[in-house]
């Protein structure tokens, strides 16, 4: 069963902030209620619905949805990658704002609903919104409460089946035919990289570790079942032995002393939160770090944490793959 370290930006540590009270989520309730919206499964523009199957069960969606609520990054980069523009959306925690790496007129004029694992009930209403996107691992303790708002389609988890859950969305935003013309656009792009890296084998001979320096947590060296692992995957790199120590396949957390096992071909890494609160400036200075090999080869790539990590979708993978292409290409 997956857990809430399924998701690359999640960890107690930053969580531990106030959650929405009983008294807010009933006040969303009631201004809900003051929408004077009886039944939100019926308020699609098309005055039609579809049945959409879901983490929860069956879901009835509007067959055009026109005022979509997304609550998680991947909900974000999924509907911008089909051409949806959300009227909300929340934050990270140890951010605020959208992910950089969205093209700035597509997230414009886009509501912040909240901080992402404590959602302004109120203000999602206060949207009107005939459709909410989110993972049953997020919030399915809030899912009455956002039922009530509008129709809810949960996936089961998020991160590594980022590619099972864009289908979902698609389904869910009545955007199948684009969908399929992303994933087949992705595929090619991916070849495209595999290619240009020096082709299957290559690729296959070359181990890559992506590292993740966390504001209050231990190094996180992410395994198989993870987003990155994928995009890592479809282009046909290799992984280092340690990889497979990840518990549940998602990560293995390593400490500043232990850095070292990290030691592969090619390192890709990203910080969450303060550098000096996560280890990365007392790790990078350390003699363990200064001599692994791939520090004295040059191959250790500094990376954006909310595109490598937080983004999952396809819109954040296929920049992912154009960094993976500008850092492995050989050099002539």
């Amino acid at each position: 069963m997956p857990t809430a370290r399924t998701h690359p930006h999640t960890h107690a540590p930053l969580r531990r902030r106030a959650l929405l009270t009983g008294a807010l989520a009933l006040t969303g309730a009631l201004t809900l209620t003051a929408c004077g919206s009886s039944d939100p499964a019926d308020s699609g523009a098309s005055g039609t619905t579809r049945t959409v199957k879901t983490a929860m069960g069956d879901v009835k969606v509007p067959k055009a949805p026109r005022r979509v609520v997304v609550l998680d990054t991947a909900e974000l980069d999924s509907a911008i990658t089909l051409g949806v523009r959300p009227v909300g959306a929340t934050h990270v925690e140890a951010g605020s704002g959208f992910p950089d790496y969205l093209p700035k007129d597509k997230v414009s004029g886009i509501k912040d609903v909240g901080e992402m694992m404590n959602p302004n009930l109120e203000a999602i209403a206060a949207l009107k919104p005939d459709l909410i996107l989110t993972s049953k691992i997020r919030h399915a303790a809030k899912y009455d409460q956002l039922k009530a708002i509008a129709p809810t389609v949960m996936t089961e988890t998020t991160g590594y089946p980022w590619k099972e859950n864009f289908r979902l969305h698609a389904e869910a935003l009545g955007k199948r035919a684009e969908a399929k013309k992303v994933i087949t656009r992705y595929r090619a792009h991916a070849e495209r990289v595999t290619q240009a890296i020096g082709g299957r084998a290559k690729a296959e001979r070359t181990e890559v570790n992506v590292l993740r320096f966390i504001e209050g947590a231990d190094i996180r060296l992410y395994g198989d079942q993870s987003y990155i692992a994928t995009i890592l995957k479809d282009v046909g790199l290799g992984r280092a032995p340690i990889a497979a120590k990840a518990k549940d396949g998602f990560s293995y957390d390593l400490s500043p002393e232990k850095i070292d096992l990290a030691d592969t071909d090619v390192i890709f890494r990203s910080t969450y939160g303060d550098p000096k609160k996560s280890k990365e400036t007392q790790t990078t200075r350390s003699g363990l770090w200064k001599n692994m090999r791939a520090v004295k080869t040059g191959n250790v790539h500094t990376v954006e944490d909310e595109l490598w990590i937080q983004g999952i979708g396809y819109t954040a993978a296929d920049k992912i793959l154009d960094e993976l292409r500008r850092d492995l290409t050989p050099k002539r």
